[in-house]
């Protein structure tokens, strides 16, 4: 955690006075809200997109002021973690913690996603764990049925107490293990074809940098590099 925390304080000094910030999700917002609300207090204006509840409620008990796409249709910046980080592409996959599909819809609107990470997460090829996908709960079991047939096997994520976990947009997520993935586009396409799918945790080409700590110091990954 210490090295992820320096990747996310240097992340945190790309946010210049006047932008409209997104503000990540999970142990990754913990990292990045309480020095973003220390600049704040020393006279940085900004405004924040959160992609959770969660991430909500600790920005405001930071005294950072929050908005939404009404009042904001584009993100200058948006700072999140990611689960895996395929090295050569700096494709994704996030939602581990459920928030992906919120996650996703801020990422597309922002100018530039900028990913926190320790070396843990990156990764040669996507799939070294599940990939999340969020579902419709009407109907789940056919739609993971179909999720099956592309040669995954699905899993319905569930709270502490057995009951099945709701995302924030009332919707369940199914922890879907492909193994390696040998073609992210490929699946990321089969993926948006299924009825009942919402979203899921393949975010391609969207990351524009990934600040990796490292016990030398903070690497930056930078998708030019790749292009």
């Amino acid at each position: 955690m210490k090295l992820k925390k320096a990747a996310a304080e240097w992340a945190v000094t790309l946010i210049e006075d006047g932008m409209v910030v997104g503000l990540g999700t999970g142990s990754t917002a913990s990292l990045i809200l309480e020095p973003l609300a220390a600049r704040i207090r020393q006279g940085l204006r900004i405004v924040g997109i959160p992609t959770s509840e969660r991430t909500a409620e600790q920005a405001r008990g930071l005294g950072i002021t929050l908005v939404t796409f009404s009042e904001h249709g584009r993100v200058d910046l948006t700072i999140d973690g990611a689960d895996e980080v395929e090295i050569g592409t700096l494709n994704l996959i996030k939602g581990r913690g459920g928030a992906l599909l919120r996650e996703k819809i801020v990422a597309s609107a922002s100018a530039r996603l900028v990913i926190v990470a320790d070396e843990s997460k990156l990764v040669e090829r996507l799939g070294r764990g599940a990939l999340p996908i969020e579902v419709v709960p009407f109907g789940w079991q056919a739609t993971a049925r179909r999720i099956e047939s592309l040669g995954a096997s699905p899993a319905l994520r569930l709270r502490p107490d057995g009951e099945a976990f709701v995302t924030d947009g009332g919707h369940y997520i199914l922890d879907c293990a492909f193994g390696p993935i040998s073609s992210a586009p490929s699946l990321d396409r089969e993926l948006n074809g299924i009825v009942g799918v919402v979203e899921h945790g393949l975010f391609l080409g969207l990351a524009d940098q990934v600040v990796v700590g490292r016990p030398g110091g903070v690497e930056i990954l930078a998708r030019s590099h790749y292009d």
